[in-house]
């Protein structure tokens, strides 16, 4: 009995259900490897995304259009005593006038002088204060263009755009499908069946009448469904005088319904000729504007340099001269301020619960509550600074301190588990050889398993303060999203930072906000990926094998 169960238990390998089990092991290990790869590539290709629209968007942020100007420091408007009281916009603008001789106007020179950024005035400045033995003389600056001109030059905006949209070239079209759009003359008309209202007309004297209100309903019945007046657009707008002529051709139509062809307007009869209408685009101020800053890039005085500005300068109202300077300073001291509170702390909290604490509820309910806070939303420890740190204590708002504190609380419980792990890989056998000459357990935790320790516990630290330069909304609770146009001296001073700046940026209205915003976003990156590429680097460098 035994040896028959034994032989009905033998499996036989070779049988066709058993090769059939193995190709569908094998299909689905290949199934799984796919599936890997396909999310592998997935994530690269949507890092690939985001990487390529950033630099697309951000890479004109990085240059920054100028331009020559030979500015004369008239003694008449600087006082060589007082030289930050001078009236250095009407010298901006005498000296930037003199390219333009044949400007007489008064409305047109105030519209080449939006050509220059708003700030000329206040680099002009610095210059004489910085050269006072300048004034008096004519000097050669290279000076930044105002915001819309520095998009024109880099080809970001045109300098003309469509003057229809798509739904009043969709209007005009249906006018075209009815057959009652024709050229006459070299003019377009459109035909209309306009009622000659008595009341609105007087046989007596009919030149008086009110035909514009006439064309108008006459026009209107194209377009019965639509309201507001939109739709006359279409019109001429000496359209009501064909209606006019007609009527006092034949005054016997008053009262009537007659067919009349009223001319369009000039955008629809480009349209009609198959060409696009164009405008000049509304951010400049005229079309003669743009032919003066044509005729400067003509002369060779404007170029495009690497813009510093963006690293050297704080935040401006205006793009061509706002810059990451403030923000920069502001995260490098709120990181400093988390890195004081968080590293000591941290690494004393793991020391003592990995190596000292008892093993209890307490020291469970300990580390439950750690891990947990690991997980918490960054927001709810912005909220905590916001009642405590600002609220009970009264600390200043928007000080890079108090962000610091913030996201100390957010990156403790990191370094914390960083710690401890680390702690955990050194062996056994190196405490048990230091306890066994003499040495006592604090001298065998600060002596030999700390130092060997270091390396991990580094690269979480930097890990840590990596995640904590990203955040956004624990800083924005605090304040630290305000208007700061210099650089913070110190940690108590209000300031900002990188992800509120980005924060801000991208809520300004004005186009040269938009790339300034992906070129912070990209020198954000660049710095999380130092910080992690210096976590990397001390692993290898001082990781040990066991």
């Amino acid at each position: 009995m035994s040896d028959a169960a034994a032989k009905s238990t033998v499996h036989d390998w070779a049988s066709p259900e058993a090769k059939r089990n193995l190709r569908r092991r094998y299909a689905a290990d290949r199934r799984l490897q796919f599936y890997g790869l396909a999310a592998i590539g997935l994530a690269i290709l949507l890092l690939g995304i985001l990487v390529v629209s950033l630099i697309s968007t951000g890479y004109t942020a990085f240059v920054q259009t100028k331009m020559e100007l030979q500015v004369f420091l008239d003694p008449k408007r600087i006082d060589p005593a007082k030289p930050r009281a001078g009236n250095y916009r009407l010298i901006v603008r005498d000296s930037f006038l003199k390219l333009f001789p044949d400007v007489t106007s008064r409305s047109e020179k105030r519209a080449l002088g939006r050509i220059l950024s708003t700030e000329v005035r206040f680099l002009v400045r610095d210059y004489v204060v910085a050269n006072p033995s300048a004034i008096g003389k004519t000097v050669t600056l290279v000076v930044p263009l105002s915001d819309p001109f520095d998009q024109l030059h880099k080809n970001v905006i045109p300098s003309e755009v469509e003057a229809l949209t798509r739904r009043e070239k969709r209007r005009f079209g249906m006018l075209v499908n009815r057959n009652v759009v024709s050229v006459e003359d070299g003019r377009t008309l459109v035909q209309i069946d306009a009622f000659i209202d008595p009341g609105k007309v007087d046989r007596e004297d009919i030149a008086d009448g009110d035909f514009d209100a006439i064309a108008k309903e006459g026009f209107r019945a194209y377009f019965p469904r639509e309201g507001g007046t939109a739709m006359f657009a279409i019109l001429a707008p000496n359209a009501a005088d064909a209606v006019r002529e007609h009527v006092v051709e034949n005054p016997t139509s008053i009262g009537k319904t007659v067919q009349v062809k009223v001319p369009v307007s000039e955008h629809y009869a480009t349209l009609n000729a198959g060409q696009t209408p164009k405008i000049t685009n509304p951010r400049f101020a005229s079309t003669e504007q743009v032919k003066a800053f044509e005729d400067l890039v003509e002369k060779g005085l404007v170029s495009t340099p690497f813009n510093w500005e963006l690293f050297f300068n704080s935040d401006s109202r205006f793009p061509e001269q706002a810059g990451l300077a403030g923000a920069i300073t502001g995260s490098f001291y709120t990181l400093l301020v988390c890195f004081l509170i968080s590293f000591p702390v941290g690494i004393a909290a793991a020391v003592y619960l990995e190596e000292f604490a008892p093993k209890n509820r307490a020291t469970d309910l300990i580390e439950v509550n750690i891990n947990n806070l690991a997980a918490v939303p960054s927001v709810v420890f912005g909220l905590l600074g916001l009642a405590v740190f600002l609220g009970v204590f009264g600390l200043p708002r928007s000080a890079p301190l108090v962000g610091g504190m913030v996201l100390s609380l957010m990156t403790l419980p990191t370094i914390i588990i960083a710690t401890r792990a680390a702690l955990k890989a050194v062996p056994p056998s190196i405490r048990e050889a230091a306890l066994g000459v003499g040495a006592s357990k604090h001298q065998v935790m600060l002596h030999h398993v700390l130092p060997l320790a270091m390396p991990g516990i580094l690269t979480g630290t930097i890990i840590g303060l990596a995640q904590a330069l990203g955040e956004t909304a624990p800083l924005l609770l605090i304040g630290m999203n305000a208007f700061i146009t210099s650089p913070p001296g110190g940690i108590l001073e209000p300031a900002t930072a990188l992800p509120t700046q980005i924060y801000s940026w991208a809520d300004s209205p004005e186009r040269g906000f938009v790339a300034r915003t992906s070129a912070a976003i990209l020198v954000l990156l660049g710095f999380l990926v130092v910080m992690n590429a210096v976590a990397i680097f001390l692993r290898q460098r001082f990781e040990r094998k066991w």
